[in-house]
């Protein structure tokens, strides 16, 4: 083994120092209980510390390894992990592998040779080649295994020499951890390697090991009995003071039942002591170690101080980054801990506000409303101690420097602010009388056959949200009314102001007995991570930058996004503008709020009102506000001195900026806005009618307003009482979301005993389908 690595052409010049000496454990054998060696520390408590693994052990399941055919090696697979490994490795980390598919490996060559030699045989015999009358004999599993294991080494060596990364190879039996010299030669090498910074693979030799239990003997083609190298991962994982172990076979984790039943559940975090919770099904197609091994070998590793991730590594949609997702903290897999959370975690706080949200929806459209008013009388009456809260905020967020400006903007919370709010809330809670099984059609389709269509709630929503705290009691109110679920993850910058008005929430609840109705997710749960929940989560809607909304998007598996991208808001200045609508308007749409989404961004002039007073006026506005101004293409074009020429016109700036361009008239206005605008709230300024007419029907936004300030895009101000986005999708809710946003419909047939075959050709009814007028307020 040493003259090959004295041959390896990547070997680092200077090796890195260590200062960690080989350890004693126990002897260890598969009869026995083995004694827990001493500690080397606490295994990690959370995902997100997985990032910190500096020795990370890989264990490679047989199913892993193996083709579909379970006779030779998955060739994609094992070039995926081995790419992942050798990344991990190159950032300066220290992977060990524990691999099983010799048996596999060699058994193909093996069936190979036999096929070829019986061919032979065959054909000098008869003249023929009979290939269809062969049988292939029981092939013995030691052999399987010393006829693949050079080649599954030499596949390995192979694939890690791409990336500059030497290996080397270990075969071990329980009779190496059984005598104690063995034991302390096995840990001496694995130093060394570590230390040359050279991969070790791991494998048992199966060519010497004692005959498998007759039942798990090589049976033909379809079943290979390999050696369970749980045990062997988890035992060299704390031996070497691995800080984790991840464990790779066919199923997504632990299920606390068979995956195949119907109620099984993927558990995401597994705690010592539940192992009474857990009903185990049948091993793995290949291998012999089966998933209630692998739990005990990894209670064991985690007791030893190694963390503990089992996770899929035939997923096709993840082999190719399972191991460095787990590494960098995603939710994949069975996280195995020992500290357990104070709270619930978010799959529990999901389905407790799913029972809840039921029960809310339930609720008279009346007891609806006296839980909004409750919680803005609870605005007006605990502001004193809300303000404080977000006063801790606002100085955590300056003194980190982690935050922009206007992210800090968006964080202030005033007296005027939490004012407006309750004004709103009130507002909303009158409108709530409409919303929850309000009948929106009823049709006769035939004689005592009665359709309707009513409205019911979405279900279980979830809003992701940014520095923004007024957002939680306004999206809340909205749930409310609507009655929805909701589960708000709120930013970690306004987290002390979110707790407060989530408790002042749930207060409110109370009244009515549906506290847990809406759920603040305070745990370490990734934004990524919540998105994959798609089986408890029925809408995502995200309120804060692009960027956050572009994320969310890519992210969510299976459950829709309502939102927006950026507010690129454009103010149109006609040539027919008036000069005092235009100055206001314009300061207005910039000034009023600069970090909202529906400030102007770009500010379009036609090209007759350059060196006019006009524009005159509106430049010197816009400096002594401190506005800086980025001149368009051809803007710059005009100007002997010019502001900064602008980098994108699809720039959305937060902040006192602005683009300026020049235009030719309302058309090309209208096409640079539905080329560089995102649908969100677009503005004409003229006295022309007819213009202002064609640019509210020529442009494609959400919001299209002639005179009047961008700023008026917002739930409160169209009278929606509050609004949980602005949405600039054409599906749907577009523009402000509000109440009836946060509904959808379901049909309700009566009828007393009708099928479809009595309105066939030789059935006795037929079809009236007769619109039945809907009373107003009419509900169900």
């Amino acid at each position: 083994m040493f003259t090959r690595l004295a041959l390896c052409p990547h070997l680092p010049s200077k090796f890195r120092q260590s200062n960690v000496y080989p350890v004693s454990i126990r002897a260890f054998s598969q009869s026995k209980a083995v004694s827990l060696p001493r500690s080397h520390g606490k295994s990690f408590a959370h995902r997100s510390e997985l990032k910190q693994a500096r020795r990370i052990v890989v264990k490679l399941g047989s199913a892993v390894v193996t083709r579909g055919d379970e006779c030779g090696l998955s060739l994609g697979r094992l070039a995926s992990i081995v790419e992942q490994v050798a990344m991990l490795q190159n950032q300066g980390r220290e992977m060990m592998i524990v691999t099983s598919g010799a048996v596999a490996f060699g058994k193909q060559r093996l069936r190979h040779e036999i096929l070829l030699s019986q061919s032979v045989r065959q054909a000098l015999h008869s003249g023929q080649n009979q290939l269809k009358d062969m049988s292939v004999p029981v092939l013995e599993a030691r052999a399987c295994a010393a006829a693949g294991q050079s080649g599954l080494m030499a596949l390995y060596e192979a694939m890690f020499t791409q990336y500059s990364i030497c290996t080397a190879q270990i075969l071990v039996t329980n009779l190496d951890f059984h005598d104690e010299q063995k034991r302390r030669n096995l840990n001496s090498t694995l130093y060394e390697l570590l230390r040359m910074n050279i991969v070790p693979i791991i494998n048992t030799n199966d060519a010497v090991v004692p005959p498998p239990v007759p039942s798990s003997d090589l049976q033909g083609v379809n079943v290979i009995s390999i050696k369970d190298n749980d045990s062997l991962a988890a035992r060299l994982a704390v031996e070497m003071k691995a800080e984790l172990l991840i464990a790779l076979s066919d199923v997504q984790g632990l299920y606390d039942s068979p995956p195949g039943s119907d109620d099984a559940k993927l558990i995401d975090i597994f705690y010592p002591g539940d192992q009474q919770s857990i009903t185990y099904g049948t091993k793995s197609r290949v291998g012999i170690g089966g998933m209630e091994a692998k739990v005990k070998a990894a209670l064991w590793a985690l007791q030893g101080g190694t963390s503990v991730v089992i996770a899929n590594g035939t997923d096709p949609k993840v082999t190719g980054h399972v191991i460095t997702d787990i590494v960098e903290g995603k939710k994949i897999g069975t996280f195995f801990s020992e500290v357990k959370p104070a709270g619930p975690t978010v799959e529990q706080q999901t389905e407790m506000a799913r029972h809840a949200g039921r029960a809310l929806a339930s609720l008279l459209p009346e007891q609806r409303g006296e839980i909004i008013c409750c919680l803005a009388e609870l605005l007006t009456e605990k502001k004193d101690e809300i303000l404080s809260a977000n006063k801790r905020d606002m100085e955590l967020a300056s003194t980190s420097g982690l935050f922009s400006q206007p992210l800090i903007n968006r964080l202030s919370l005033s007296t005027a602010k939490l004012n407006s709010l309750a004004i709103g809330l009130r507002q909303l809670a009158v409108s709530s009388r409409d919303s929850v099984g309000q009948v929106l059609r009823r049709t006769r389709v035939a004689n005592n056959l009665e359709l309707e269509q009513i409205t019911v709630p979405i279900g279980v929503l979830l809003v992701i949200f940014e520095s923004r705290p007024d957002c939680l009691p306004q999206v809340s109110a909205l749930a409310i009314a609507s009655g929805n679920a909701l589960l708000l993850k709120g930013g970690k910058e306004a987290s002390n102001t979110n707790k407060i008005l989530h408790q002042l929430t749930q207060e409110a609840l109370s009244i009515h007995g549906v506290t847990d109705a809406i759920q603040l997710v305070s745990t370490r749960e990734e934004v990524e991570d919540l998105c994959r929940l798609d089986k408890l989560i029925d809408l995502i809607i995200p309120r804060g930058s692009s960027q956050l909304v572009r994320d969310i998007q890519r992210a969510a598996k299976g459950i829709p996004v309502l939102g927006h991208s950026e507010g690129v808001c454009h103010v149109y200045i006609d040539n027919d503008a008036s000069m005092d609508k235009a100055i206001d308007v314009v300061r207005d749409s910039k000034c009023d709020y600069p970090a909202a989404c529906n400030a102007m961004e770009t500010l379009l002039i036609h090209r007759d009102l350059l060196r006019t007073p006009l524009f005159d006026q509106i430049i010197d506005m816009l400096r002594t506000e401190n506005v800086k101004i980025h001149a368009g293409p051809r803007f710059a074009s005009y100007l002997t001195f010019s502001p900064s020429e602008v980098k994108s016109l699809r720039t959305e700036y937060g902040d006192l900026e602005c683009c300026i361009e020049v235009v030719d008239g309302m058309q090309e206005a209208v096409d640079h806005i539905h080329k560089y605008g995102s649908s969100h709230t677009d503005v004409i300024i003229t006295e022309n009618e007819e213009t202002a007419e064609q640019f509210l029907q020529l442009v494609d936004s959400a919001c299209v307003f002639w005179n009047c300030s961008s700023r008026f895009a917002d739930g409160y101000r169209f009278g929606l009482g509050a609004e949980v986005g602005i949405s600039t999708a054409r599906i749907h809710a577009r523009g402000p979301v509000g109440l009836e946003g946060l509904l959808t419909t379901k049909w309700v047939l009566r009828g007393e005993g009708h099928t479809v075959a009595d309105f066939s050709e030789q059935g006795t009814m037929k079809y009236l389908h007769e619109n039945i007028p809907v009373p107003q307020g009419s509900f169900n």
